[in-house]
């Protein structure tokens, strides 16, 4: 009878899945040339084609962010640093080749204002960022691909004007993946000092934001990151996942000592406060339960990532269903006498909206909550799995209230035994610390970002359509687009629905090429940056004579436009021989007379400044 309703219930949710729809196009990127230049495998365009002039978002999935903590000990799986992991921006194609069909390389209209990694500990990957339209409204539920290890995991889309909402927009369980059960063997003794291992006698752990390639790394109970741990021998519950708050640890397993986790998987880590405008995370995978006696279960998938931009969201005032937009985590199921997975950790949602009205007769929901660990249905103390952490919901204004509901709850712990006498860990923290205002991918929206060269200085523009809780623009300014050093900084005036325009100058302009960047900072002392600008500056190498020619025993002038100093002027006859020599104070755009009445002849008029000596040729009539 059990089996019959699973199964029921599993055709039930295939159904229900079948019928969604994918909106986005997916790719993971192998290597960046220039800032601009994108070489992508894994292209999967089924739902949606990378287009010339179409937006993509740009996303670092994992990164090597384990450092040294790779010992056989309870530090294994901390974060070492949190690199670029969970970074991503906004950009647009300028060109792709082929043409048509499968793209291998794309090409971005500006360089990307991150840096992203590609190396064997990272994923980085590209989601066309689907333009809906001025006026969008759902004609199903809409989800998006499943994360695989490469490409997946995402729902990225915008509208202009007024997004309905009649279906949910779903990316539970797309997020990272749950760690596996192991395979059957006899009951050995407990192992709570066991962190990681290949062996397959311990349960896999959970999947998260560093990219596990070494099979020592895969097995037993140390988390990996926010993937939470597997049991351990034995019948050690599996560690649930972790996003903005860490998962709960695994229960201790049968015969491991009552009232500790001895031989369950730890939870993964909290990514919390690391979460930003431009760095968010999928939830991380729920461990594995250990089992010996083929019951034991899988831990639960974490939820996806939802980014949605549009002025307005809606609901209508007649809905067939519940309208929701969740990124929640997996539970898992109830088991016998082994251990149970841990739950998944619930993913992220950004919702940049300006304004929401949902009608009491379809209220919203949205939810990114994390999966509860499985419950031990056997009367002996075994390992139930550790509850999911919760994820977090972004929005770029405050938080809407009438007739939507917001929550990222933590997964519960499943229970040791029959009884309930005891149970795996929760995930940690309060319920509800995930809901945040902050912005999107960028705290304001960008119209234009440029610079041009003026007589003796640079002439910095930017201007935005709508600026998003920001407090100010700094400009930086770099020689070797490395190295960022502050320029000057202005206080931000626009708001959440106008933008403004802004000027800033740089005075003092290096010889050469000059890399400028605009730095937009929220008033949460969050910041992003914009498309980075390359401007080649030369000062004039030219002073002016005058009047050139002149009359025998007529003033002459000298005017240097724009350099200023002291510099000493030399008036040198054709032979080379030096009948003047005159020191002054120079102001850029102000004559000085030579201090001499020249005969009639031609000479050679030398400036000499801190910059070296410029030449010029006077002839006086």
């Amino acid at each position: 009878m059990t089996t019959l309703k699973f199964l029921c219930s599993f055709f039930l949710l295939f159904s229900l899945a079948s019928k969604a729809q994918i909106l986005n196009a997916y790719a993971k990127i192998g290597s960046i040339t220039a800032g601009t230049q994108l070489t992508v495998t894994n292209v999967n365009q089924a739902a949606h084609t990378f287009t010339v002039g179409g937006k993509v978002v740009i996303m670092q999935m994992q990164d090597d962010v384990i450092g040294s903590n790779v010992n056989d000990d309870a530090a294994f799986g901390n974060l070492s640093g949190i690199s670029s992991a969970g970074l991503y921006e906004i950009g647009t194609i300028a060109s792709r080749s082929p043409a048509t069909g499968t793209p291998t390389t794309i090409t971005l209209s500006s360089p990307l204002a991150n840096t992203y990694h590609t190396g064997t500990n990272a994923s980085l990957q590209l989601i066309s960022y689907r333009n809906m339209g001025s006026n969008y409204t759902t004609s199903g539920a809409v989800t998006g691909l499943t994360w695989d290890g490469n490409v997946g995991g995402v729902i990225a889309f915008e509208v202009s004007n007024t997004l309905t909402l009649n279906h949910p927009v779903n990316a539970d369980l797309i997020g990272f993946r749950k760690g596996l059960i192991n395979s059957n063997p006899v009951a050995g003794s407990c192992l709570p000092t066991l962190f990681r291992t290949s062996s397959v006698n311990q349960a896999f752990k959970g999947e998260g934001i560093y990219k596990a390639t070494d099979p020592n790394y895969t097995n037993a109970r140390g988390k990996i990151l926010n993937g939470g741990g597997g049991g351990n021998e034995h019948n050690g519950g599996g560690g649930g996942g972790g996003n903005f708050s860490a998962g709960g640890d695994g229960g201790f397993g049968y015969s491991c000592g009552s009232g500790s986790y001895a031989s369950g998987g730890i939870g993964g880590i909290s990514l919390g406060p690391q979460i930003a405008s431009n760095r968010i995370f999928m939830g991380g995978g729920g461990g594995g339960g250990q089992q010996n006696n083929t019951v034991g279960l899988d831990g639960g998938n974490g939820g996806g990532i939802i980014l949605i931009k549009a002025a307005t969201l809606v609901t209508n005032t007649v809905c067939s269903s519940a309208i929701k937009i969740s990124a929640n985590g997996g539970s898992t199921a109830s088991c016998g006498n082994d251990g149970a997975g841990g739950g998944g950790a619930a993913g992220t949602i950004v919702l940049q909206v300006n304004s929401y009205s949902a009608s009491s007769t379809c209220p919203l929901s949205i939810n990114a909550n994390g999966g509860s660990g499985g419950n031990v249905g056997d009367g002996a103390e075994h390992g139930g799995g550790g509850g999911g952490g919760q994820g977090a919901v972004i929005f770029s204004a405050m938080q809407p209230t009438l007739n939507i509901s917001t929550t990222t709850t933590n997964g519960s712990g499943g229970r040791n035994n029959a009884s309930g006498a005891s149970y795996a860990g929760n995930g940690v923290g309060a319920n509800n610390a995930g809901i945040l205002s902050m912005g999107g991918p960028l705290p304001v929206e960008l119209l234009s970002f440029t610079g041009e060269k003026e007589t003796n200085r640079v002439k910095l523009s930017w201007t935005t359509r709508s600026e998003n809780n920001v407090a100010s623009f700094l400009i930086e300014r770099s020689s070797d687009a490395q190295q960022f050093k502050p320029l000057g900084a202005t206080k931000a005036t626009g708001s959440l629905y106008n933008g403004n325009s802004y000027d800033l100058y740089d005075d003092n302009p290096s010889e050469g090429m000059t890399y400028y960047r605009l730095k937009q900072i929220d008033r949460s002392s969050r910041y992003a940056y914009s498309n980075t600008l390359a401007i080649h500056f030369e000062t004039e190498k030219e002073f002016s004579l005058f009047p050139n020619p002149s009359a025998s025993g007529a003033a002459v002038y000298l005017l240097l436009p724009q350099t200023s100093g002291k510099a000493s002027i030399d008036v040198l006859d054709l032979t080379g021989k030096c009948i003047l020599t005159q020191h002054s104070l120079m102001e850029a755009g102000k004559a000085v007379e030579l201090n001499a009445s020249l005969p009639q002849g031609i000479y050679l008029v030398r400036l000499n400044t801190g910059g070296g000596s410029l030449l010029k040729k006077l002839v006086v009539n």
